[in-house]
């Protein structure tokens, strides 16, 4: 486990606030409690300047752990699996007894018989199945899925001119798509929503909403195994590996829970930044940078976990110059990782194109999602843009607020307004303008519907097809219509005499229609429907005086 702090350069000891004293959060041996910090990264900063990039501190329960806070140590950390590893039952604490079963952390702490805990060859079975069924998902559907959730979201809220991004579009997305790559569209509702944030939350109704999940998984597995389809819960039945039906419920949770809570973060982050800082908003609208790599920079400044619980020691080694020894537990700190100076010495500098931050993790537990999560986030926050190009923040950026733990940092809400809009057709590509009616079918030579108020002098009406026989009226021969002959032509080589041509202004009479302002009449006027000739036809017809 973490020793303690060496001591200061006068051979001293560090001396400590007065007992009692909250303002510090500091617990024995004068070590850090993260879990009572009112601000992390300023602590994250403090520790770094203190110890370096691996620094000791305090879980709750005064639990000692290690911060991984250096971009380098975290990536050696995490790709060393012969060193470090996702095994719980090797930590120190919790075989000695001091980690409570009611930890707060325990949920992500104890070990559980999946992907991302495991390690060797059943690591290597289990990933294989996650990641065979994730190869088989197509990127075109997926986007499309993503559009229509988009759509469905946005008509909800449209009409009122107002919106919460995070609980009525950020929180909800996510979970649609989910659901949607898993095969169970119809088992998308509100109430799955609120029961996999609550479950999330670590509420007092959290394990019932646990429940809630795990049933809908249970359910969907059984229905997999008898009707199997073309979605990931299939391909992950399927797959060599051979996973038992409580294998495919619990990494049917993983993926959904990890893919949920992640991508609801990214996206509530992304559209904050979108709203609050003009600059960044206007490199998009001006075309310097896309929406991906919008999303990029939000990984490296606001990665959806700050950190991760926990990788352990599996033998006595050193990181970072601090000496650790086997069984002592080890954070992995993405978020003060992404900020390091000796790699980010001017934050304000954008990462454009630069892709190696540690909000996915590295090595083998890399997350193997994390394409889902960028298209959720790409296409979705695209989308409502484009549906919402005004869309601005109703209240002053001050009065936002967050909900923070160790574990990651999540924006409440994100109020915004905009100019209310019509809904539309979730098939359709979204849009900030109307999608215009389609037109009426027409082609040339043929009548000008909008023109012709009704039939004029001398043109004829196409019979209504006739109607079905019935007993009151029996079948009888349709009338065929009696068709005008076609009216005088004019001799070749000359215009009609102005008695001849129509009124002022009327124009023409061209296939049973008079075209207004048209001064220059056809080669061949008629008053009835007569065939159109082409221009051959109608020079031979003046070459042969006809």
């Amino acid at each position: 486990m973490p020793e303690s702090p060496a001591p200061t350069a006068t051979g001293e000891p560090p001396t400590g606030p007065p007992p009692g004293c909250p303002a510090h959060g500091l617990g024995p041996g004068g070590l850090h409690r993260l879990a009572e910090a009112d601000d992390l990264e300023g602590l994250y900063e403090e520790l770094r300047e203190r110890y370096g990039p691996v620094a000791p501190a305090l879980l709750h329960d005064d639990v000692p752990v290690w911060v991984v806070l250096g971009h380098a140590e975290n990536l050696l950390m995490v790709s060393s699996p012969s060193q470090f590893c996702r095994d719980s039952r090797i930590w120190t604490p919790l075989k000695e007894g001091m980690v409570r079963p009611d930890h707060p952390l325990m949920p992500h702490i104890a070990w559980q018989p999946i992907a991302s805990h495991t390690e060797g060859d059943e690591h290597k079975r289990l990933r294989g199945a996650v990641s065979g069924a994730l190869s088989t998902i197509d990127y075109r559907s997926l986007r499309r899925h993503i559009q229509r959730h988009t759509q469905r979201l946005v008509n909800r809220f449209c009409e009122a001119g107002r919106a919460d991004l995070v609980g009525q579009f950020a929180e909800h997305l996510p979970m649609g798509v989910m659901c949607e790559i898993l095969g169970m569209a119809r088992d998308y509702d509100d109430r799955l929503v609120e029961a996999a944030r609550d479950a999330l939350k670590g509420t007092e109704t959290a394990i019932a909403s646990h429940d809630h999940v795990m049933e809908v998984l249970s359910r969907l597995t059984a229905r997999r195994r008898a009707e199997p389809a073309e979605d990931f819960t299939t391909h992950l039945i399927n797959h060599p590996a051979r996973l038992t039906d409580d294998e495919v419920r619990e990494h049917l949770r993983l993926v959904l829970f990890a893919g949920y809570e992640n991508t609801a973060n990214l996206l509530s982050n992304v559209l904050r930044v979108v709203l609050t800082d003009p600059g960044f908003r206007a490199q998009l609208n001006g075309g310097q940078m896309t929406v991906p790599e919008a999303v990029e920079q939000s990984l490296w400044d606001e990665p959806p976990f700050s950190t991760i619980f926990a990788y352990f020691a599996k033998q006595d080694t050193e990181l970072g110059g601090q000496r650790i020894r086997q069984g002592d537990g080890l954070l992995f700190g993405i978020a003060p990782g992404n900020v390091d100076p000796r790699i980010r010495p001017d934050l304000s500098a954008g990462m454009q194109g630069n892709r190696a931050h540690l909000a996915f993790g590295g090595g083998p537990h890399e997350c193997p999602g994390q394409d889902i999560g960028r298209a959720i986030a790409d296409a979705g926050v695209d989308a409502l843009l484009m549906r919402l190009p005004d869309v601005r923040l109703a209240v002053p950026e001050e009065e936002l607020t967050w909900r923070s733990s160790i574990a990651s940092r999540h924006l409440v809400r994100l109020p915004v307004r905009f100019e209310p809009r019509p809904p539309q057709d979730v098939r359709q590509q979204p849009s900030h303008t109307p999608v215009p009616p389609p037109r009426a079918p027409w082609h040339v030579g043929a009548p000008l519907p909008e023109l012709s108020a009704g039939p004029a002098a001398g043109t004829v009406t196409t019979p209504a097809w006739p109607e079905a026989p019935s007993p009151d009226r029996p079948e009888r021969e349709p009338e065929r219509p009696e068709w005008p002959a076609p009216a005088e032509e004019p001799e070749p080589g000359r215009w009609p005499a102005p008695a001849e041509r129509s009124e002022p202004g009327e124009g023409p009479v061209r296939q049973g229609v008079r075209v207004p302002g048209d001064s220059v009449p056809p080669s061949v006027a008629v008053d009835g429907p007569e065939r159109p000739r082409g221009a051959w036809q109608r020079f031979l017809r003046w070459w042969r005086g006809q």
